[in-house]
């Protein structure tokens, strides 16, 4: 929820910017400048589980698509630890804290999205359907100029989590109240295969702890941005 507990703007400025804007529209134009004078941007997203990150990074993808200029989603979560290494270190009870990632995997790969821009780059995808991480799932062509790429950690301060966020040229908040984004996490684990108790009782006792500890990091984002006002600005 929102600090005033009231309605929030689209996007509030916050972190090493300052920026502001007040409408989705601008979210896009901001986008779109930072493209300029750039041979490729990597745009994080980072926000709780369940805050929408994804709806945020696909709706940036098709606006800047639509605007020709070629963008790929690259989700953070691609990095999940398969469950057979989760078991094999004892952290498959609390998938999807942070400690559950490859986070230097992440890295590198940013790292080379960044410089390989002449080559296609093979990036890994989260299969939800079987929870697993698939290798080389989503291509990213030379000729993509901007990368979204989201995921809860990216302004995480533990190694190497900073080095994660600097190389980024951008990386947002996506905001959402909390009612209604426990309620998407929980559905969604129903989704997947978990009944509602047992989805209620992951909620509470593995993605809230996470959420807490995500959420410490969204005043040093460059922006915060409204997930549902993109959606229904993108529809309009």
């Amino acid at each position: 929820m929102s600090a005033s507990g009231g309605t929030r703007p689209i996007v509030a400025g916050t972190g090493r910017t300052g920026a502001a804007s007040t409408d989705a529209a601008s979210v896009l134009e901001r986008a779109v400048a930072l493209v300029q004078g750039r041979e490729r941007v990597l745009l994080g997203i980072a926000g709780a589980p369940g805050a929408g990150k994804t709806t945020a990074a696909q709706w940036l993808v098709r606006a800047l698509n639509e605007r020709g200029i070629a963008a790929t989603h690259v989700p953070m979560d691609g990095f999940h630890l398969a469950d057979v290494a989760l078991d094999a270190l004892g952290r498959r009870d609390r998938k999807g804290a942070i400690d559950t990632f490859d986070g230097h995997g992440y890295l590198a790969l940013l790292q080379r999205l960044r410089s390989d821009t002449a080559a296609t780059v093979y990036a890994p995808e989260f299969e939800r359907d079987i929870e697993q991480p698939i290798a080389g799932a989503i291509a990213v062509e030379p000729a993509a100029r901007v990368i979204v790429s989201e995921g809860n950690y990216l302004l995480a301060s533990e190694t190497p989590w900073p080095s994660v966020r600097t190389a980024f040229d951008e990386v947002w908040f996506a905001d959402v109240d909390d009612a209604p984004r426990i309620d998407r996490l929980t559905a969604r684990h129903v989704r997947f295969g978990k009944s509602p108790d047992e989805a209620a009782a992951w909620v509470a006792s593995v993605d809230e702890p996470n959420a807490r500890a995500i959420l410490a990091g969204r005043d040093s984002a460059d922006l915060v941005v409204d997930v549902d006002a993109l959606e229904a600005w993108h529809e309009a």
